[in-house]
């Protein structure tokens, strides 16, 4: 079954990208009438989310739970919610250059997931509770249609910003993209570190005070507290990380920024010019108007979505595996500070009407805490939460 489940992933990954290239097609096609290339796009899009969902039924009869308890799983669910945000705008809206934006960031979030862990693991006493399956996928879903709007805003400050020079705007919707490449960088890196069997073991004293072993899979840069290399033949760490930081992950992080600056020139010495300046002729024709409704109503859907899942679910759930609904986790933190963005987001729109650009920045930034949440605080910050 885990094989089966494994299989079905993978072909919903490779429809996701064949969809891609036909959303691609259908921008070279007059509006007018029938768009042979979007009806196909759309097409394998659904099989692919129906391939999905049924790689995320099998591995949970595989598992015997909702298969949402570690990174692996939650991303891959993450990006199942965001294909089903889209196929479901797509229909509403028949805007197909969201789905030439959207596909490839889930084909991105996706193998971002199989870079972790990915075996089937018994749940550890905490999470052995239905209220996995309500807090988790609830989160999930309202951060997949919260990330609609960051796609509907990118569109919209590529095709809206000036790239005939250089200026402050160009600059963080060029850092933007730059991020997106780095994970794209991330994800080839491990995969060929992985392939290569990549190894290195330290033996590191945890904030308990207890020694335990610590495995990297790509060089180290930085290690682990009091960590002492015990495979011989591989780079000795160039400095050591306090017991609260997980040096291993962010060993990754490092690893990953390098990679994407790498990949960012590669790209640049190519195409000759910004990726935001390349990318502007292909959504010149989209309705700005449009882009600006769907981004605020995918904010205004998928607001009450999270705080439901992210913060309300999740008090509740805490308030019965630890006896109180609050404890300052980082996760927890960071899922407040995102929850009072977007509520700040929807105030600057009804009180202040912030429309076009204004917006689509805010939802843009608004992803990034989302990222940043489930990258940066994953990778790096020990909590009660690390065990994802």
């Amino acid at each position: 079954m885990y094989e089966l489940s494994s299989n079905f992933l993978f072909i919903a990954f490779i429809c996701y990208i064949v969809a891609t290239f036909f959303f691609g097609g259908s921008m070279k096609v007059n509006d007018k009438g029938p768009n042979k290339w979007a009806t196909l796009g759309i097409s394998v899009t659904l099989i692919g989310f129906l391939s999905q969902l049924t790689y995320f039924v099998t591995r949970w009869i595989a598992a015997g739970h909702a298969p949402v308890s570690n990174l692996f799983e939650f991303i891959t669910f993450f990006g199942m919610m965001l294909i089903a945000a889209f196929i479901l705008i797509h229909f509403i809206y028949k805007l197909n250059i969201i789905g030439l934006f959207a596909l490839p960031i889930a084909i991105i979030i996706i193998a971002y997931a199989t870079v972790f862990p990915h075996e089937i693991k018994p749940l550890v006493p905490s999470l052995k509770s239905y209220w996995l399956h309500i807090h988790v996928t609830t989160a999930a879903l309202g951060e997949a249609i919260l990330a609609i709007s960051f796609i509907t805003g990118l569109i919209y400050l590529i095709k809206n910003i000036d790239q005939t020079k250089s200026s402050k705007k160009t600059f963080w919707l060029e850092a933007v993209l730059y991020f997106l490449v780095t994970v794209v960088a991330f994800i080839l890196l491990s995969t060929a570190f992985n392939a290569s069997g990549y190894e290195a073991k330290y033996n590191w004293v945890n904030k308990d005070k207890v020694k335990e072993e610590m495995i990297y899979n790509l060089p180290s840069i930085v290690g682990p507290h009091k960590g002492e290399l015990t495979t011989s033949g591989k780079f000795e760490a160039l400095a050591e990380m306090p017991a609260m930081v997980n040096a291993k992950k962010l060993n990754t992080v490092i690893w990953s920024i390098f990679a994407g600056a790498a990949l960012y020139l590669v790209i640049r010495l190519i195409i000759r010019k910004r990726i935001a300046a390349f990318l502007q002729p292909f959504v010149q024709k989209v309705d700005s108007e449009l882009l600006d409704e769907i981004g605020y109503r995918s904010v205004a859907i998928g607001f009450p979505v999270f705080t439901l899942g992210g913060l309300i679910f999740a008090m509740i759930w805490a308030q019965i595996a630890w006896t109180k609904f609050w404890s300052w986790d980082p996760k927890e933190d960071w899922a407040l500070i995102t929850w009072l963005f977007y509520a700040v987001f929807l105030h600057f729109r009804f009180n202040r009407n912030w429309q076009g650009e204004k917006s689509a920045w805010l939802a843009v930034i608004g992803f990034a805490i989302i990222m940043f949440n489930l990258i940066a605080v994953n990778l790096i910050i020990a909590g009660l939460h690390s065990y994802a």
